[in-house]
Order: C-alpha cells, then structure tokens, then sequence
C-alpha cells in the first residue's frame, strides 16, 4: 500500500513554506519552490492620511469614518493566494493530506479561503507560529497531528 504524501503548509500573515511527510518513519523536510514572501509594511507606510471627519446631521458633533486595515487586508490576500495555489496542487496530485499550522487569526483566514476540495484533504491543524522554527524542529510539534 503506498504511503499517503503529507504536506504541511507553515504559514504567518506574511510567510509561508511547505513542509512534506511521505510516510511513517520519514520525518518531514521541506519542498523546494513552495516558499512565499510577503512584503508587509507597516500601516503607517499603507495610510497617507488619517480617516476623514464627517458632521453629525443635528448639532456641530464631528465623527471619524471607520477605515479599513490595510495591514489585515494584506494578510487576508496572501491566505487568498495560498489557498489557490495549494489547491492547484491538490488538483494535479500533488499531495494527499494537508495540515495547516499558523497563528490562530491566520489559520481562521486560511479556513475561511479553503476550497472544499481541499478541505475534505485537511487532516488537521496546529495554532501556532513556526515560521521561524528550523524544519528540524517542527517535527515535534507535529507528532500530535501526523505520524512522523
């Protein structure tokens, strides 16, 4: 029987590597050519201005406009990009299982883009950041989730 191929994508808002188990016994190491690297500048550098001031219709009271994060955007695009791609490489055969491991607000915006055939892969997830965690290392942190 063969050995169902694992990948692991460890990611934070702007980060993001691949990790693959083939098997029991394997261990994981990391799949070249699947890293990204995103750009996030802080929001000082996104905002030009602060938010507009609007009048309130009865009395001279000013209020602010709410306004978006720029900064939360950004991340959200990335986990957008992440999941397309990964599900790409479902679609091609790439891998048979998925576990996502990321920090709780990006693993929730990871979940929200997953496509439900890649979601029905999903053999689990782990709430943490280790995107600077040597690969070596991970593997500890995954003996929970996958047999290693």
């Amino acid at each position: 029987m063969k050995a169902k191929r694992t990948w692991v994508l460890v990611a934070d808002g702007g980060k993001a590597r691949i990790l693959e188990n083939l098997g029991p016994g394997k261990g994981v190491h990391q799949v070249s050519g699947l890293e990204e690297d995103l750009l996030l500048p802080p929001n000082r550098e996104l905002q030009s201005d602060r938010p507009g001031r609007g009048f309130e219709s009865a009395g001279p009271t000013r209020h602010a406009y709410e306004t978006s994060d720029p900064h939360r955007e950004l991340k959200r695009t990335f986990a957008v990009h992440l999941m397309e791609r990964l599900a790409g490489l479902h679609a091609k055969g790439m891998f048979d299982r998925l576990v996502l491991v990321a920090p709780p607000a990006m693993l929730g915006n990871l979940r929200a883009e997953m496509s439900s055939a890649l979601s029905s892969s999903l053999a689990g997830e782990l709430a943490r950041d280790l995107t600077h965690v040597p690969t070596s290392d991970i593997q500890a942190h995954l003996d929970a989730i996958i047999s290693l």
